[in-house]
Formats: structure tokens, sequence, C-alpha cells
């Protein structure tokens, strides 16, 4: 098996912009209308988007989640605005050396929204009444291993898009961010471990907690990056961390359920069997590996997460279900488009152009709240949801499956 997975891995194609199955649409759509809209409206230089520009006090208030302006990055190039994303590109590569404690090539989960180059990268906050005081939410503090793995996705498509190509300063960001994961890495053991990737760190300077869960989707998002950095380099090291990644995320495949299973519990071990969406999508987005896989996802996972709403079909963020995830409604389309179904996939973003927002950009969920089926790192006791507001992440991937781009390979295509 692994003699498979090394080959697969190895010929991940990362030919920029090359084409395949094409953009639903031949000219730029709405929403990449509305990620232009943003930027623009942004003063001049780099920039940090919000995720959720209308969510109240709080955590979400004018936080910019590093995976969300990662793949808003993605979805620029497919939108054909590099400008544009450079603008984003610039915001991480500066915040990659201007954080107020770390110094070791890390970036965070997440900042304060706005424009930057000014000062030391500041993170959204808010006034708690309660206690009088400035809080701080512990997971935007933290580097999730799998929001970088899409920042390094972002930085080398942006490298691929330069003036020159595997000499940017994109590039150099993406192999510091590679450099700090690896102390993130399990080695594969005979004892039941899966290897690959831990989670990264969670809270607050100067001694975050370490986060010993692994996550099928951190290790695809590590995988596809790594292989796309060795490609570039020319650096087999950098080969062998998209091994294990890809590894750990082929021994997460669950076959009584034709699905991958969600990680590992807290031990980096017992695997984790609760099912969803992204972790199936994303693997064929990604991974060669798991091209044997389309048939059973697609066939026989993806309908049980089908919702039929009056909206039209979409799907939900997990095996709860309980309404449509527009985020994940288009990474299906896409996934479902390029893999030649451009019906299914056309009635996909029908659906989602109805979660449109009047002003601008698209709606997270057509639910007042969705739930995911996992807590709150900052609150174990409380449930994590998606709520009805716009969102930054949402509208990227309506961008990409609008465009037909595969953000993880930054072409019209497959791996």
């Amino acid at each position: 098996m692994l003699s498979i997975v090394t080959a697969s891995v190895i010929f991940l194609s990362t030919g920029f912009l090359s084409t395949g199955a094409g953009a639903l649409a031949a000219t730029p759509t709405q929403a990449c209308d509305d990620l232009q809209h943003a930027v623009a409206a942004a003063p001049s230089g780099a920039v940090l988007l919000p995720s959720f520009p209308d969510a109240p006090d709080g955590p979400l208030h004018q936080a910019a989640f590093l995976y969300d302006n990662a793949a808003s990055v993605l979805a620029l190039l497919g939108c054909g605005d590099a400008v544009a994303a450079r603008r984003i590109g610039d915001a991480l590569v500066y915040a990659q050396s201007h954080d107020r404690f770390w110094h070791d090539g890390r970036l965070r989960n997440g900042y304060a929204a706005g424009p930057v180059g000014s000062d030391v990268m500041k993170l959204a906050g808010w006034w708690d009444k309660a206690s009088q005081s400035w809080l701080e939410d512990r997971y935007q503090a933290g580097s999730d291993s799998g929001n970088l793995a899409w920042a390094m996705l972002a930085l080398l498509a942006l490298d691929q898009s330069s003036a020159m190509p595997g000499k940017s300063v994109y590039l150099d960001s993406a192999i510091q961010l590679a450099t700090w994961l690896r102390q993130h890495r399990d080695t594969l053991t005979d004892d039941g471990d899966p290897g690959g990737f831990r989670g990264g760190t969670f809270g607050h300077e100067p001694k975050p907690e370490i986060v010993t869960w692994k996550s099928t989707e951190h290790n695809t998002d590590l995988a596809a990056a790594y292989a796309w950095l060795a490609k570039i380099t020319g650096d087999s090291g950098w080969t062998s961390d998209a091994i294990a990644a890809s590894t750990f995320v082929t021994a997460m495949w669950q076959e009584d359920k034709s699905c991958f299973a969600t990680g590992t519990g807290a031990d980096g071990k017992s695997r984790n069997n609760f099912v969803a969406l992204d972790a199936q999508i994303w693997p064929l987005l990604a991974l060669p590996a798991a091209t044997t896989k389309r048939d059973a996802i697609t066939r026989r996972c993806l309908p049980r997460l089908m919702q039929k709403t009056d909206l039209g079909d979409g799907y939900a963020y997990s095996a709860v279900l309980h309404g449509i995830w527009t985020e994940g409604t288009a990474q299906a389309a896409l996934l479902i488009h390029l893999t030649g179904d451009t019906a299914q996939a056309t009635a996909l973003l029908a659906t989602l152009s109805k979660l449109h927002a009047p002003a601008c950009g698209f709606y997270a969920t057509d639910q007042a709240d969705l739930p995911t089926g996992f807590m709150l790192l900052t609150d174990p006791g409380k449930p994590r949801f998606y709520f009805h507001l716009r969102h930054l992440g949402a509208t990227a991937w309506v961008a990409l499956a609008q465009r037909g781009f595969n953000p993880f390979t930054a072409t019209q295509g497959l791996p």
C-alpha cells in the first residue's frame, strides 16, 4: 500500500490554470464579483477580509480566519484576478513575520480583519461586560495544521502565478510554514498508530496546548500542499511529508460505510468514525490515492448527507443533517462537475444561488443555526454551529465551483 501511495502523491498535478472540465460559466461569476468587491472596498495594500462581515460583537466580529482568506486567494486566482489575490497573500506573508510573539514561521488561525502593514498583527477580540475585560478567542490564537496547509496552498498558487515562479516571497513563506508543521508529524508505528500529522496548537502564547487528535481533512490538505511544494522545489524531503499525510487519509477509510472517518481521538490512534462532508470530498479533489474511492463515496456516502429543501437539493455539514451547508454544497458541486456530471453540478449551483445575500456574498447556511456534530473547542460543553450569516469561506467555495477551479491543484481538473 505504501508504494501505491508514494507514486500517487509524487505525481500530484500542479500545472497552474491548466484546463480540465472547465468552468460552468464562461464569464466572471457572481461569487467572483463578490470577492473582488470585498477586496476593492478595503483600503489599498495588503488586507485580510472579515470571515463573517455581519457578525455581532463576540468571537466572530471582525475576525479574519486564515482558512477563509486562503480559500479566497485561490478563488480569486480561479476568477482570473491575481492582483486581488496577491493583496490577501501579501497580508499572509506580512503576518508571518510580524506576529506579536511567535517568530518561527507559523501563522495563527485568525486575525483582526482589515489592512495590514503598519504594525504587529492584531487578533480580533471583544469587550466582555461580565468580566469587564478585553477577550480574544483561544482558537483564533492557535495554529491548526489544516489551516496552515491551506495557507501553503494559497501561497504556492501565488508563487506559480508570479513573474518568477519558484523564486517568489510566496514560496519562501510556504516553506517556513511547511518547516514549522513538521513538528506535528507522527512516526508510523506497528502499534495501530496511523501516522500522519496532529492537529496543531490551541490557545495563546507562550504555551499553547498541543492538539493530539488527527484530522482526515487536515492530512488531506497537508498531503496536497507538501506534494506541491516537493514538485516546485525538487526536495524529496517534502515528498516524505506528503506520503505521511496521504497514508493517514488512506487509513481512515471505512469500507462498511463507503466513507472516510473524520480522524482520530486524542490518542492519535483510535478512529473517530463520525462522517463529515468535507472529509469525503477533499480527498477526491486533492489525492490521486483516493481515486479508487470515488464511486463508493459519490454513490453511497454523499447521498446520505443530501438535504432536499424548498431551495433545492444541497448537502449537510455532517451525518447530523438538519440543513444546507453552503460551503460544502459548493465543494460537492465542484467535485461533481469535475467528474463530468455537469447537470447535477448545475442543479446544486442553482440551489446555492438562492443563498446569495441581498448585498454581497453567500450565507453560510439556509438555517438560523446549522449543527456540525462537533463541540466548540473553546467551550467543549457547547455544540458548534454555522449561522445564517454572510460567510467569506462560503463565497470563496461558490466561486471555485462556478469557475470549475480545483483549489488543491490550481487547475480545472482532478489530480
